[in-house]
């Protein structure tokens, strides 16, 4: 089990055109770590770079806790994907707001949120993956795209595409609280992927 100083605290980065399955997929088995009281002193913000109220491409509304906060702070950085990120990863000031989570000791993605670790220089000579579709897109921002469902590579963790943003849950409660712990949440959560 790894201490929760390691895990504390949690940034979700939402944004406009994200793909709530990306965010709700590794939301839920993480959250169980708390709940279950494997790593009890758990926390998060779910995390907005200007806006008040984040819509999926459908309309579908959640308002962050927090705007612009010094991402530094954070142990862990979990940014999904969705159509939101081909503008984001031109939008300068957006990428430099990404850009202040240096310092966190894990950085993940779900599906294209890997294109905004990219764009921020997370991705330097480390292998990644992607949705299949944008594994061109995602390509000069890395050493190597790889088709896993999860890749990692030091502190980087990306997920493919969206369903696989479970398995990422998964695979930080295994990192985090052990095999253990990951089994008990996969079964709570009838999850067999």
């Amino acid at each position: 089990v790894v201490s929760t100083q390691s895990t504390g605290k949690i940034a979700y980065i939402v944004f406009s055109g994200i793909t709530w399955l990306d965010f709700i997929g590794v939301y839920d088995p993480i959250s169980r770590l708390k709940s279950l009281n494997y790593v009890p002193d758990l926390s998060w913000d779910i995390c907005s770079f200007e806006e008040t109220e984040v819509k999926d491409s459908f309309g579908l509304e959640i308002k962050p806790t927090k705007i612009k906060p010094n991402l530094s702070v954070y142990d862990v950085l979990i940014v999904p994907g969705g159509l939101g990120t081909r503008k984001l990863i031109l939008d300068a000031d957006f990428i430099g707001w990404l850009k202040t989570a240096a310092p966190v000791k894990y950085k993940a993605s779900v599906c294209t949120g890997s294109l905004l670790l990219g764009a921020a220089g997370f991705l330097n000579e480390r292998n990644a993956t992607t949705h299949f579709q944008e594994y061109d897109t995602l390509r000069p921002y890395c050493k190597q795209v790889l088709s896993n469902r999860i890749v990692q590579d030091q502190d980087i963790i990306t997920a493919g595409a969206v369903s696989s943003s479970i398995d990422l849950g998964l695979f930080l409660c295994t990192l985090w609280a052990g095999r253990e712990a990951e089994q008990v949440i996969r079964k709570k959560m009838d999850y067999n992927g």
